[in-house]
């Protein structure tokens, strides 16, 4: 009781009808009673609330730059990282072998379990407490330039293989281990039909984003030693 209330505190929201919370930290892998209905609305409470708030901050910003800051700012790695700020991650119901699967720090799982938190408080305190629990969570990223372009690991290296050679790089799976929703993928990099980078990841996105990363790092530190 003690941890959920310190949960409770760093949510900033005290439900006055607690089975919501309940079915909101519910896995599916739990039973019928899971939080996958109210993901789907929280995802769209989640939308309008950052609609919202870049309408009301930035009003002379084209429909383009705000759509491009909105996307960046619901994706799921800054859900997870707002997840895990909170420690949600601890009061997620799953199965005992999810758990050992290491369930309860898994970006999709944890970035859905943000999204059916935000429906519950909506459906427990209207609209406006839900806008305010968005605003608390996405604080950090809020605070900073929406707008600013962040390009992710494989787009920065298509940039830096146009650069160096012209090649397109080419991602190839070569491994997968468990079953869904926590399989382990492996995935590598290959430019020109050098492999650059391997690396695992819980999706093939997510692993292909970490082969590229190893593949940029590894062209940096050849300009390096170039340079020396």
């Amino acid at each position: 009781v003690c941890m959920m209330q310190q949960f409770l505190s760093a949510l900033g929201y005290q439900f006055k009808n607690p089975a919501l919370l309940r079915r909101a930290l519910t896995h599916p892998s739990m039973g019928p009673e899971d939080n996958q209905s109210l993901e789907f609305l929280g995802d769209a409470v989640l939308q309008l609330a950052i609609s919202r708030t870049l309408f009301d901050r930035y009003p002379a910003v084209k429909e383009g730059k705000l759509t491009f800051a909105r996307s960046k700012l619901v994706r799921e790695e800054t859900l997870y990282e707002a997840g895990r700020r909170i420690g949600l991650g601890q009061f997620i119901r799953i199965t005992p072998g999810m758990e050992k699967e290491g369930a309860r720090d898994n970006a999709s799982i944890l970035s859905d379990v943000v999204e059916a938190v935000i429906a519950a408080v909506y459906l427990d305190g209207g609209i406006e407490a839900a806008f305010a629990l968005v605003g608390r969570l996405l604080e950090k990223p809020l605070s900073g330039d929406p707008f600013e372009q962040i390009l992710d690991a494989k787009s920065r290296l298509n940039i830096l293989s146009q650069q160096h050679g012209g090649h397109t790089p080419i991602y190839e799976v070569v491994a997968s281990e468990g079953s869904a929703p926590h399989q382990t993928f492996t995935v590598r990099v290959c430019l020109g039909g050098e492999c650059l980078g391997q690396a695992d990841g819980p999706s093939k996105q997510a692993a292909q984003q970490a082969a590229a990363q190893q593949a940029i790092n590894r062209i940096n530190e050849r300009q390096c030693n170039r340079c020396d």
